[in-house]
């Protein structure tokens, strides 16, 4: 299922926001920063794009629901698995 840009806007968001502390973090490494720098901002990183995942499946989920569509349901649990 093909999902409108504007339904998903919320996840490009977070999406762009986590590339951006991503190349922040590449940055520190390169410039041999301290761990305990880096490492909590790798975390934030993994984590937003964890929640744009999630938030692209909730997105799809409601479109299926709504337009009526029949998914079945293990191929939504592999969804959410794959994110795990």
């Amino acid at each position: 299922m093909q999902l409108p840009a504007e339904d998903v806007k919320p996840a490009i968001t977070r999406l762009k926001r986590a590339r951006g502390q991503l190349d922040a973090v590449i940055a520190a490494l390169e410039n041999e920063q301290d761990c305990h720098d880096i490492i909590p901002q790798l975390a934030a990183v993994a984590k937003a794009i964890d929640r744009a995942g999630y938030l692209v499946i909730s997105t799809g989920m409601k479109k299926c629901y709504k337009d009526g569509h029949d998914v079945e349901d293990e191929h939504l649990e592999k969804m959410f698995l794959s994110l795990a």
